[in-house]
């Protein structure tokens, strides 16, 4: 048995010691330090990226969405699209680029352009609106707004022309402007002038060239008109505006041939362009081919149900072929669309006659009256009641309407564009 041992116990010393143990843990709060710090690290890290993470787990899904382009990019693909003659989606893009930059006017005014192009002319002035109001001292937005107005109100176009060049005398779609709208005032002579002074800034300018052709038109010389359309269609090929605008001073010279060329070159580019089958139909009309211009009629009111004017010509061709009750089907479409084209009137109540409704002739005729204030037109309508008047029963003391005299109108060059 081991002896029992006391152990000594100094009461005079504290029981838990104050003695410094010097660096000995030091270590060990490093190592947590680290662990924190790194822990940390990868939460940051997996937040900064968990965008990236998701994308990519997406896209193996085969669920990720587009990436979004910035303004720039999208405007880079419009003025390719625009450039390739991808007019409607080149409009895409820029709206996408105004959307992300509303006062950059160097995206409004290519936006407004694209507008003009597709005769989209309300918006264009909106945009033109915004284009001032962004940058007031930059002619961009003076010249999309006249642009938008020289046809329809020409007068209005002039004051906005006028102001922008006070910021840029020498921006020549602002001349090619003026030379639309002083022509549609009745001032050839300025509008030629402005437009030579157009061409002559800037000889890369379709519109200019176009803008050219219109006074030139106007005072007779159309064969310098056809060489300043054939000059825009050569600076862009690929965009149809022009073709049409040259194809139509083709038909009025009476080269229906070479017209319906140029149609057929609109739709090697835009196979499914119904204005271009819709003018080559009309070209035929012009003609007599009025069974080989039904054809292309068809195809454009199939390619656009909603083509008033391809009903309109459709029915015209098919009266003209004595198709009577196909022509007053195709005229109530016409109508149905919302179209006040006096030749879906009259032409309709003459289908209407002969097919004995004697009744809705009558009415349809003095609705196509109070449309037109053309003579031939008017001559046409008062024979179609007078036929009803001499054969239908009950109408033989009907009065025929005393016709107001018609205001001439000179016509517009490029209106059957």
């Amino acid at each position: 048995m081991k002896p029992y041992r006391k152990i000594n116990r100094n009461y005079s010393k504290p029981f838990f010691s104050k003695r410094r143990r010097g660096r000995a843990a030091l270590p060990l709060l490093i190592l947590i330090l680290t662990i924190f710090s790194a822990i940390i690290g990868v939460l940051a890290i997996s937040s900064l990226m968990y965008g990236e993470l998701q994308s990519a787990a997406l896209d193996l899904l085969g669920i990720a969405p587009e990436p979004t382009l910035y303004a720039s990019e999208h405007a880079q693909q419009g003025i390719r699209l625009y450039n390739d003659g991808q007019v409607e989606a080149a409009l895409t893009e820029f709206e996408l680029a105004v959307s992300q930059r509303p006062d950059n006017v160097d995206y409004l005014y290519e936006y407004g352009r694209i507008l003009i192009e597709l005769d989209d002319f309300e918006r264009a002035v909106e945009v033109g609106a915004s284009a001032m109001s962004a940058q007031p001292t930059d002619e961009r937005g003076y010249a999309l707004t006249a642009r938008a107005l020289m046809w329809s109100d020409p007068g209005a176009a002039i004051p906005f022309a006028v102001s922008g060049l006070e910021h840029n005398p020498d921006f020549a779609p602002l001349h090619a402007a003026l030379a639309i709208a002083y022509t549609n005032i009745g001032r050839f002579d300025e509008g030629l002038q402005r437009g030579i002074r157009a061409t002559t800034l800037d000889p890369l300018d379709s519109f200019a060239h176009r803008a050219l052709a219109i006074p030139l038109i106007y005072t007779g010389r159309r064969s310098e008109a056809i060489q300043a359309l054939e000059t825009a269609v050569s600076i862009n090929p690929n965009l149809t505006a022009p073709y049409f605008e040259l194809a139509l001073q083709y038909r009025q010279q009476n080269y229906q041939e070479m017209a319906v060329g140029i149609y057929r070159r609109i739709l090697e580019l835009e196979p499914n362009n119904a204005k271009a089958y819709l003018r080559i139909c009309q070209t035929y009309a012009e003609v007599g081919e009025f069974l080989e211009g039904t054809r292309f009629c068809e195809t454009a009111t199939e390619l656009d149900v909603n083509y008033a004017a391809a009903w309109q010509w459709l029915g015209q061709l098919q009266y003209n072929r004595r198709n009577y009750e196909s022509a007053l089907e195709s005229l109530q479409t016409c109508v149905a669309l919302g179209s006040t084209a006096v030749e879906c009137y009259y032409i309709r109540g003459l289908a209407e006659y002969f097919l004995g409704d004697c009744d809705t002739a009558w009415q349809v005729l003095q609705e196509a009256l109070a449309l037109t204030d053309q003579a031939h037109i008017i001559n046409i309508i008062n024979e179609g009641l007078g036929g009803i008047r001499a054969n239908c029963p009950g109408f033989e003391e009907a009065r025929l309407p005393t016709p107001i005299p018609p205001t001439p109108i000179p016509p517009t060059p490029i209106g059957g564009i």
